[in-house]
């Protein structure tokens, strides 16, 4: 099996890309509505780099948390996050077009979407233990990972990663 994978691009050019949309009618907190997609991975390194699109109208990924460490660049539009801390309170945080950061691995949980006119973020993980997110979903006992392995074996056969089973 293929270790690593790159598309070898000079110029960043978004319509090149393959992207998958994915969205959750069942999820009642707010509207899951974002596409995503696999911009290249080296399974030895546990580098994994994707961009995340969000639709105009405030759609939202799923609720996680990242146990990868981070590299966000906003590359059109907006990102805020909602971030849970570990008093229960929220810290509201919003990225603009250009702008860029870094979190460690085993970062707090958080909500995140576009702004009104949408959002596009690159993120680059590096999953030094192979984990690269934990998801949770209505009830606070259900959380999920997702490993760098999973996350291109859904790619390679056309499922959307991270979804229950």
């Amino acid at each position: 099996m293929e270790k690593m994978i790159s598309h070898k691009k000079t110029q960043l050019n978004l319509d090149k890309y393959e992207w998958r949309r994915v969205t959750d009618p069942s999820f009642q907190q707010y509207r899951i509505d974002f596409e995503y997609s696999l911009m290249g991975y080296d399974k030895d390194a546990g580098r994994l780099d994707m961009l995340l699109r969000y639709p105009p109208g405030k759609g939202h990924c799923r609720r996680h948390r990242h146990l990868a460490a981070t590299s966000t660049l906003v590359l059109e539009g907006d990102q805020f996050l909602t971030e849970i801390q570990c008093d229960g309170s929220k810290k509201q945080i919003h990225r603009k077009q250009g702008e860029y950061a870094i979190s460690k691995g085993d970062a707090l949980p958080h909500m995140e979407h576009g702004g009104d006119h949408g959002g596009t973020v690159m993120l680059s993980l590096c999953a030094t233990n192979g984990l690269l997110f934990e998801y949770f979903g209505e009830h606070p006992n259900d959380c999920w990972t997702v490993s760098i392995d999973q996350f291109i074996d859904s790619w390679n056969m056309g499922e959307i990663y991270g979804a229950r089973k």
